[in-house]
């Protein structure tokens, strides 16, 4: 049976767990809130999960309250430790913590499938993560992820709204995406400037290959790139712009945010199908 673990405004306190603005930092000290963003990952019975930036700890306690085998909580601020080794304590062999810049973690290597992410995320580094798990996608069961709502939304934004781009295309692409949960400043000590939402991310079963991810990566920051020019003008960095174009059936006038994600897919094949080629 786990050990009572102190209040974590009391943690905070005593540790002297100020967030820092320099780290993305704000903190979810609400219990119940971290309990039902673990609840969104659905069950996680003989899963092992990464958790991201925990902090004082409160969505790690909530995650070692479901069936989950194994959690490894990446953290940076040195200041965080011993209030993680409470809770490491509390909870013998389901906890790892590994202070570290997330970025620089195979964090897949070190959990046993079938894994999943399920973080509040810094701010500063939640677009770039999310991108290396969109990578690595078919290692990873889902991600259940938090970010600034604006970030939440142009994961999850159709073609022709506001903030469809380059990460929607990436994101829906690789896997099913929804925002599952908004919540407001309020939640968060201290208070953002801006509201927060957990995204549901769920990799489709059939992922693309490696080269072919990198075909994409390469189209999308081309098209995205200059959103007002018209594609035959955007994608010219690209080489050959109007024949791969052509080959995708679609019209050079067109924009980036008029496309469906399947329209990406398919010139992010022809223009690997294109480099195939050119090498011989």
């Amino acid at each position: 049976m786990s050990a009572v673990l102190p209040p974590l405004t009391e943690v905070v306190a005593r540790h002297g767990l100020a967030a820092r603005k320099a780290l993305g930092q704000h903190f979810l000290l609400d219990e119940a809130l971290c309990a039902r963003i673990a609840r969104l990952a659905g069950d996680l019975a003989g899963r092992e999960v990464l958790e991201v930036g925990p902090g004082p700890g409160g969505l790690t306690r909530a995650l070692l309250g479901t069936a989950v085998t194994r959690v490894l909580a990446v953290e940076l601020d040195e200041r965080a430790l011993a209030a993680l080794a409470e809770v490491e304590a509390a909870h013998p062999g389901r906890l790892e913590v590994l202070r570290a810049d997330a970025m620089t973690v195979d964090a897949a290597a070190r959990l046993a499938a079938p894994r999943q992410v399920v973080a509040n995320l810094p701010y500063n580094v939640g677009t770039p993560l999310l991108i290396g798990w969109l990578r690595e996608a078919p290692r990873w069961e889902r991600l259940t992820l938090m970010f600034q709502e604006e970030v939440a939304l142009r994961i999850t934004a159709a073609p022709n709204t506001e903030h469809y781009g380059r990460l929607a295309v990436l994101a829906q692409w690789c896997a099913e995406c929804r925002v599952a949960l908004r919540l407001p400043p309020g939640a968060f000590r201290p208070p953002p400037k801006v509201h927060s939402a957990v995204v549901s991310i769920v990799p489709h079963a059939t992922q693309p290959e490696p080269v072919l991810f990198r075909a994409m990566e390469r189209v999308t920051a081309a098209a995205f790139g200059q959103r007002r020019k018209m594609l035959r003008g955007a994608l010219k960095p690209l080489g050959e712009a109007e024949a791969l174009l052509a080959a995708c059936g679609i019209a050079g006038e067109r924009r980036a945010e008029e496309l469906p994600v399947a329209a990406f897919d398919a010139l992010a094949r022809a223009l690997l199908a294109r480099d195939v080629l050119s090498r011989g």
